[in-house]
């Protein structure tokens, strides 16, 4: 055991070899690199791989009761100041190292067909690969100081995938808001390490929770103070996991491809801040309020999150939003102190977020040779509507993860969202309350999203195309740079009844040329059953082998994960697999796992949520189950709203309740009018002043010097007798003034 976790510091290593030699062979020998750039996928799989299987193992050592290992070595020590790097091996090690590995396998397979396609595949893989060993690097970290910096390594890879499509202005914005918004976390992630070091004069986490526990209990640390250095550390957590109000990031990072969507939901940047949060919770439990916090941020960002969903139109956005309240549950019973509960809804949110994101991708693959390549057609779901004849296999899946974050038993969410609903109770019941209102609200848009994209029949605007096309489609990369060519075949959607910039595709009518070599290794999108010829088909179809195969296995783990929670009886006793895996963890923060199980009580609770997912779920199926091939059931609305006393309040609520919705709690809006225009506008009076004021007075000196000395120039007439006369009338006119203050 020693043996294996000495060793145990090469996880983060594992999957660098693949961006070193991408890097190194595009320099080298760029055309031998770019001819055999798929074969990069294997060794991208084979080492993360090699990681998961390891983490596996160290997982399995955890569950049979292994104890906690640290091993550390010193980088540098000058006087009292000692920096020291090593690993951290511990059940949340493990648990994430399992969660990355996974769902980075399941997406790397998946993105090795999805963006087959694209020009950028190379550097793709090489910051895919790059993007988990930071994240393995994050999470085997054993002082604050390594974290910081593996922690930023994640926001940058984070910010190269969200604009990978750079060229496009919108890619380009979203990347820079996120930059702009983690900066303001990692900069509050900062200063409460150095506060916490000036303190403590540490970075390891145990040295910091004794130190502080001591301090605390001796009086010897101002407590203002430590809990403005612990909130400071929860920012940077806020920022990272999309919590209010640095949430404002996380919908425009859809920008990116949809693989990279479903690492960074499901195991990577925004589980990142889940993560520091469950590292540090034995800090934040033994500071006053801080937990409080923790679980008002939580429970504003389930609400906020869930409410915003319900009227996006955008597949991926309406998902991200989606994360952003389920994280907020993770958050809320974080903050309540449920350690196991927030981990577990980690774990079983993390696949079935992943099933969904890949999901999503499977549909706007199979849509874009139908509506074009531009996001704002392919991943619109009122351009949607009776995919299900045309691809069973993905709506199969996303029936699955979209059953199991409703809470549907016995699927994955349904164990970890039921816990943390029975726990908040216990904590407040106005949070209860809105967890459970808002566990409603979570199967309505969810429902909402899955009747949209694949109940009733083939949205009209495709009814009118039929039969086949020569040509076939191919999901061309905007990453040409030898000029354009004019597609002279109008688009679908030249057709249809659009508004002018709905109309406008992403790259207008013209796309880029891409290289032989590329074109030789594209094949054209089609599907593995019906339309597996030489011409592709006008109607959306189901993806390649390779994506369904990622869909699959997360069905499976989606369907499964939920199980470790479970409680079973051995030997007299109940326990579950995942409480004994964190044994360690909640003996470290000093709570004892509760072996008893009371199935009256879990019977009853699991009875009470259940009944308010199928209420959610219920009206979505009113509101949006196609009737008579119409986008919404309006006979049915129209009837349920004549029975309604007051109809114009009704119409009134409905409305302002879509636009808060579909304008995004004007949040947005409110951070542009504010802190953009704001700090615009103070650049502009600042470079007011700086020009005309500050240099005003400078260039006005310099004029006043030259005026003064052009009147000097023609004073000076020569005469000695003029000159000892003004020199004797300013001596008396200075002798004058200088008697009457005296006097004075």
């Amino acid at each position: 055991m020693e043996h294996t976790y000495q060793y145990a510091w090469i996880i983060p290593f594992v999957p660098l070899p693949v961006p070193i030699a991408i890097g190194v062979g595009l320099l080298l020998v760029p055309t031998a690199t770019k001819n055999l750039r798929r074969v990069w996928a294997f060794p991208s799989v084979f080492l993360l791989s090699i990681v998961m299987i390891f983490s596996g193992d160290l997982a399995i050592r955890q569950i049979n009761g292994s104890p906690i290992y640290q091993y550390v070595w010193s980088w540098t020590i000058n006087n009292d100041f000692s920096l020291e790097f090593g690993h951290l091996i511990d059940p949340l090690t493990s648990i994430m190292s399992i969660l990355i590995t996974t769902v980075g396998i399941m997406v790397l397979i998946y993105s090795d067909n999805y963006m087959s396609h694209d020009q950028g595949y190379l550097r793709f893989f090489a910051y895919m690969s790059f993007f988990n060993a930071s994240m393995l690097g994050l999470v085997t970290s054993s002082n604050l100081i390594q974290i910081y910096i593996f922690w930023e390594l994640v926001g940058m890879c984070s910010y190269l995938l969200i604009g990978f499509w750079f060229t496009r202005p919108i890619a380009a914005n979203a990347c820079q808001k996120a930059f702009v918004t983690n900066r303001v976390g990692d900069f509050g992630l900062l200063l409460g390490i150095l506060g916490l070091y000036w303190i403590t004069g540490s970075f390891e986490f145990r040295d910091l929770f004794e130190i502080v526990n001591h301090l605390i209990d001796n009086n010897g640390v101002n407590s203002l103070f430590l809990t403005l250095c612990a909130s400071l550390l929860f920012v940077g957590a806020v920022a990272k996991s999309a919590q209010f109000p640095l949430h404002v990031w996380l919908p425009d990072a859809m920008e990116g491809p949809t693989p990279i969507s479903a690492l960074i939901h499901a195991a990577t940047m925004v589980a990142a801040g889940i993560f520091l949060v469950a590292r540090l919770l034995p800090l934040f439990t033994i500071i006053p309020y801080t937990l409080n916090l923790i679980s008002l941020v939580g429970i504003i960002t389930v609400l906020l999150g869930a409410t915003l969903a319900l009227a996006q139109r955008d597949i991926k956005r309406s998902l991200a939003y989606s994360t952003m309240s389920q994280l907020g549950y993770t958050m809320l019973a974080l903050g309540m102190g449920s350690y196991r509960a927030a981990l577990f809804h980690l774990i079983t949110h993390a696949y079935s977020k992943a099933l969904l994101f890949l999901g999503s991708g499977s549909i706007i693959h199979s849509m874009e040779p139908i509506v074009g390549y531009s996001p704002d057609k392919s991943q619109n779901m009122a351009l949607m509507g009776g995919l299900t004849k045309y691809v069973p296999i993905t709506k199969f899946a996303f029936l699955l993860g979209t059953l199991s974050l409703c809470g549907i038993p016995p699927l994955a969410c349904f164990w970890s969202k039921d816990e943390i609903l029975n726990d908040s109770w216990l904590y407040s019941p106005i949070f209860a309350i809105i967890a459970c209102f808002t566990a409603g609200l979570t199967a309505f848009y969810m429902f909402r999203m899955y009747l949209l994209t694949f109940e009733g029949n083939l949205n009209v605007h495709f009814q009118n195309y039929s039969g086949k096309k020569n040509s076939s489609f191919y999901s061309i990369s905007i990453w040409g740079k030898k000029g354009t060519k004019t597609i002279k075949k109008k688009s679908l959607f030249s057709k249809m009844n659009m508004n002018k910039n709905e109309r406008t595709p992403l790259c207008s009518k013209k796309t880029y040329p891409i290289d032989g070599n590329v074109r030789n290794m594209m094949q054209p999108f089609i599907t593995i059953t019906n339309f597996a010829n030489k011409e592709t088909s006008l109607y959306p179809h189901e993806s390649d082998n390779t994506m369904l195969l990622s869909l699959l296995v997360l069905v499976l783990l989606t369907s499964f994960v939920g199980y470790i929670g479970i409680p079973f009886d051995q030997e007299g006793g109940w326990f579950d697999i995942l409480s004994k895996w964190l044994s360690p963890s909640i003996n470290l923060l000093h709570k004892n796992s509760n072996n008893s199980l009371d199935w009256y009580e879990f019977l009853t609770n699991a009875i009470f949520s259940v009944s308010i997912a199928s209420f959610g779920i219920f009206i979505a199926s009113l509101l949006y189950r196609p009737v008579y091939s119409s986008f919404q059931n309006l006979d049915l609305i129209n009837s349920f709203v004549k029975v309604v006393p007051n109809r114009i309040l009704w119409d009134k609520i409905i409305n302002v309740i879509y636009n808060w919705s579909y304008n995004r709690g004007y949040i947005d809006a409110f951070y542009t009018t504010t802190l953009t225009r704001g700090i615009r506008g103070l650049a502009e009076i600042t470079h007011f002043v700086d020009r005309q004021v500050i240099d005003g007075i400078t260039n006005g000196v310099g004029v006043m010097s030259f005026f003064i000395g052009e009147w000097i120039k023609y004073v000076g007439g020569g005469r000695i007798s003029s000159y000892i006369f003004l020199y004797l009338f300013y001596v008396a006119m200075f002798l004058l003034i200088s008697n009457f203050f005296i006097n004075f």
